[in-house]
């Protein structure tokens, strides 16, 4: 069959058309290429050993509350409240940290005061941040440290000189994929020496970072038998951030920097 009076006109390319079929794959190519870059760059970028100690220090800051555990179970847990603020850097980059505990009617009246020291952990060991904790040498001067003005409250050279007694230390690493956990980990199975109560000889903690700044924390105490005698026994309290308060500003990220860079030890 013959081709139609139009076919002739079908059969012939626009060189217009060519030109824009050019510069159209061009563009494609190039946004190929640096979509590709990009990606490359985003896999090949790594979270350096600080950023961890960063994001763990910056984690464990601020206020919170076991409040909706309390509600849940009653008999087992009590709503305390958690307050933590930066209050120095050691002058390897550790990042030291005031905490103190307290029941939630008597926030002003802590029953546990401890330094946290925050840091990368050691290269040959199989973890990435190392938080440890410290008694205070002089607590009843450090109560409510960081509900003041920073004006009012120890310097940080006073602070380092005040840091007492090694009390434990724990290993966290990162979290497995699809947990609800960032960081985890404990002390040493056999723990730290403690006579805190109840004839304890040693003290067990595990801690976990979880993600939107929530820790659980679970600390258990045994005697010379190895057992429990203080301590919950049914898993970790849940500490979740108060509602968005006069705290804000005190724990934002910002101020683990706001420090002038003479007063970094």
């Amino acid at each position: 069959m013959c081709p139609g009076s139009d076919s002739v006109s079908d059969s012939k390319s626009d060189p217009n058309s060519n030109g824009w079929s050019r510069a159209r794959g061009a563009v494609l190519k190039s946004l190929v290429l640096i979509g590709g870059a990009l990606l490359v760059r985003r896999l090949t970028k790594s979270t350096t050993r600080w950023d961890h100690a960063r994001i763990v220090a910056q984690s464990l800051s601020g206020e919170k509350f076991s409040k909706e555990q309390a509600v849940r179970d009653p008999d087992n847990y009590f709503n305390f409240r958690w307050l933590s603020c930066p209050a120095a850097d050691m002058v390897d980059g550790s990042k030291v940290l005031y905490f103190e505990q307290a029941f939630w009617r008597t926030p002003h009246k802590p029953f546990r005061q401890r330094f946290f020291m925050i840091k990368p952990c050691a290269k040959e060991l199989k973890c990435d941040v190392e938080v440890s904790t410290y008694a205070i040498r002089d607590a009843e001067e450090y109560k409510n440290f960081c509900d003041r003005p920073r004006d009012q409250r120890p310097e940080p050279e006073e602070v380092i000189g005040d840091i007492a007694e090694h009390l434990t230390t724990i290993h966290l690493k990162r979290c497995e994929r699809g947990k609800r956990c960032l960081y985890e980990g404990s002390t040493p199975a056999d723990g730290f020496p403690n006579s805190w109560q109840n004839g304890a000889t040693r003290c067990t903690s595990e801690l976990a970072v979880l993600k939107n700044n929530e820790i659980h924390a679970w600390d258990r105490g045994y005697d010379v038998d190895g057992n429990q005698v203080w301590g919950v026994k049914g898993g970790p309290y849940e500490f979740k951030p108060a509602p968005a308060s006069s705290f804000d500003d005190a724990f934002n990220p910002l101020s683990f920097a706001s420090q002038p860079v003479g007063k970094r030890i």
